[in-house]
């Protein structure tokens, strides 16, 4: 029963621990105060966590796709849509976010950077995705060709995020020769905001998508397509 409930609500209670420490510590500790970025560094505990909670999202909802493929079981989906979900949700956050930044640093709210333009043909795949599922009633059909759009679109956001702006002129951190900022001499405490303000959003990600997936578990039970034992047994689908 222990261990149940350790499984079951413990990533959950890391998780918002996780973004509760993030997000105030974010605000408080001390920051190097580097030139331009001063204290919009800050923002580096918010923006990327997000993007990179995105993306692994995204990853958990491609890899949930090729299972389904393989069982033909909705419940798996449910969960990859799901998933998309909650990483456009995120990714909105982090566009909105990498705005305000630029906007401190750049002097625009948005500038046709080979980074930001691939950030938002990424949302545009996935959105395409969302209205996908929209247009098809049948359960069973918009589970196939969701599942297969959705591999090709993962396949298709990678590159367009990681790999083409590295290979252009870019005024984005990490990307067309610009050093990311581990490689900056930043003060150690960054790291202890950083690296728990990813792993929180990430675990926080995976929690919305599993209520998300629940919903819609409902909705195809209410539809007389799955049977409630469907429900009962979606909560090792969700991880």
């Amino acid at each position: 029963m222990y261990k149940s409930m350790v499984a079951r609500y413990g990533y959950k209670l890391v998780g918002a621990a996780l973004v509760a420490y993030s997000v105030v510590m974010g605000l408080w500790i001390e920051v190097p105060q580097l030139p331009i970025l001063g204290q919009s560094i800050r923002n580096l505990f918010y923006h990327v966590p997000l993007w990179f909670s995105m993306t692994f999202l995204l990853m958990l909802s491609a890899g949930n796709s090729i299972r389904y493929l393989s069982s033909s079981d909705l419940r798996c989906d449910a969960l990859a849509a799901a998933q998309v979900r909650i990483a456009l949700w995120f990714g909105f956050v982090g566009m909105l976010t990498g705005m305000v930044w630029a906007r401190t640093t750049w002097g625009a709210w948005w500038v046709n950077d080979p980074k930001l333009l691939g950030a938002a043909a990424g949302i545009l795949f996935y959105l395409a995705y969302e209205v996908l599922r929209g247009a098809i009633d049948d359960a069973d059909r918009r589970a196939r060709i969701a599942a297969v759009t959705n591999i090709i679109f993962f396949c298709m956001f990678i590159p367009t995020i990681f790999i083409i702006p590295r290979l252009t002129d870019s005024l984005h951190p990490g990307s067309g020769g610009n050093p990311a900022f581990n490689i900056y001499d930043l003060d150690h405490r960054m790291r202890w905001v950083f690296y728990p303000a990813v792993v929180g959003w990430m675990l926080v990600g995976v929690w919305l998508a599993s209520l998300s997936a629940r919903l819609e578990l409902l909705h195809l039970i209410a539809a007389g397509i799955l049977n409630k034992s469907a429900l009962r047994s979606s909560s090792g689908h969700e991880g």
